[in-house]
C-alpha cells in the first residue's frame, strides 16, 4: 500500500479513472453490437442510424482518452465495412 501523500492520491485518480474507462468500454460495446444486430437483422435504415451513433460515440471517447485514434478509425471503418456489404448482399 502506498505511504506517501502523492501516492495514495495516485491510487485515489486511478481507481476512478479505471471506472469510468470501464463504464466507457461497456457503452462502445453495446454500441458496436447494435450495429451488428441490425445488419444481421437485414434492416439497413436501422444500420445506417446505429452506424451514425457508433461514429459520433467513438469518435467521442478518442476525445476523452478512452481509446487512441487508430483503434477508433478501425472500429469505425470495420462497422462501414459490415453496413456497406449490405448493399452487396441485398
Amino acid at each position: 500500500m502506498a505511504n506517501h501523500k502523492s501516492a495514495l492520491k495516485r491510487v485515489r485518480q486511478t481507481k476512478k479513472r479505471t471506472e469510468r474507462n470501464r463504464f466507457y468500454r461497456t457503452r462502445m460495446k453495446n454500441i458496436i453490437k447494435a450495429v451488428k444486430e441490425a445488419v444481421a437483422t437485414g434492416d439497413k435504415q436501422k444500420a445506417i442510424e446505429a452506424l451514425k451513433v457508433a461514429n459520433k460515440r467513438i469518435h467521442e471517447y478518442v476525445s476523452k482518452g478512452i481509446i487512441k485514434k487508430n483503434n477508433a478509425s478501425r472500429k469505425v471503418s470495420k462497422l462501414h465495412k459490415l453496413v456497406n456489404s449490405m448493399n452487396e448482399a441485398a
